[in-house]
């Protein structure tokens, strides 16, 4: 078994964790997470997103929050950008990197952003090029690699076309999600084995839901196979919102950094996050939302 002696984890509380929060959520609290986390040691901060408001209301006012946090060199602070609009927005409030998403399911890409997964792809030409000539880097999402909500399960090789459009596009990294959370390390697996016949192992992350437990098991199943990249939220906040709605089973959430980061500690892999702040921020968030931190290892060590 070989294991990485690095792992860089993409913090998405501040985007993907919020965006499924209830309540309005004011720009200097989403300012004070990122400042705590960057100050726990992240060095890959998804700071917002600049989709439309009123599809997704938490994420209103990413302009501010990036125009707002006190920056550091070595932090990268990225942005979801859905269309060329949110694009220019980003570029606009200086986001360091941008992340485009598609989807390995035809019913979820419809019913995420009403087109097909070609159609989607499409759209994000003009993304790209402009991305190129600003050399602003671009990081890709696959959506349902395993299983989708409306379709059930997801043909791995969908997956490893969909990966391969978006690494010729140039996205410089491909992170394959389990966004309603029903891989094991079995699918899990099956799905790295058939994108990295296609793409570098060295270019894929795996951004792996908690819906039935299995999220570190599968992170684990990950690292085993040479992935170096993890997507993680703190507290387990978040999930997919277009997952919890039309009749389908919801998705509980994101695997909390917390976790994540115990269990590397316990691996014996670097990360460069400080637990201790990371706890404290999590507990910041959560008493800032008024909700139940997501993390096991938080509700462990904080009494």
């Amino acid at each position: 078994m070989t294991l990485p002696k690095k792992v860089k984890i993409v913090e998405v509380g501040p985007r993907d964790g919020l965006q499924n929060e209830q309540q309005p959520i004011c720009t200097d609290v989403k300012i004070e997470l990122i400042h705590r986390l960057a100050d726990a040691g992240l060095s890959y901060i998804e700071a917002g997103s600049f989709v439309n408001p009123k599809w997704v209301p938490q994420m209103a006012g990413s302009d501010e929050v990036f125009q707002g946090i006190e920056r550091t060199n070595s932090v990268t602070y990225a942005a979801l950008t859905p269309n060329f609009q949110g694009f220019e927005r980003a570029v606009a409030a200086h986001a360091s990197e941008v992340a485009i998403f598609a989807a390995a399911s035809e019913s979820f890409s419809q019913k995420n952003i009403n087109c097909s997964i070609d159609e989607s792809l499409d759209r994000f030409t003009p993304i790209m090029e402009a991305a190129k000539a600003a050399d602003l880097p671009v990081r890709g999402y696959i959506s349902c690699v395993v299983g989708c909500p409306y379709e059930g399960e997801v043909d791995p090789n969908k997956v490893a076309e969909v990966a391969v459009r978006l690494h010729d596009m140039g996205c410089y990294e491909v992170s394959l999600g389990d966004t309603t959370g029903v891989g094991t390390p079995g699918s899990i697996t099956r799905v790295i084995e058939t994108v990295a016949d296609s793409i570098s192992i060295h270019r894929l992350a795996v951004h792996l839901h908690d819906t039935y437990g299995q999220a570190l098991a599968n992170i684990y199943a990950s690292l085993q196979m040479g992935i170096d990249v993890v997507d993680s939220s703190v507290a387990g906040l978040g999930g997919c919102p277009y997952v919890k709605g039309n009749g389908a089973k919801g998705a509980s959430g994101n695997v909390a950094t917390e976790d994540l980061v115990y269990m590397l500690n316990g691996l014996g892999i670097e990360h460069g996050v400080d637990l201790d702040k990371l706890i404290e921020a999590g507990r910041f968030i959560t008493e800032q939302l008024g909700r139940e931190n997501g993390s096991k290892v938080s509700k462990a060590l904080v009494k």
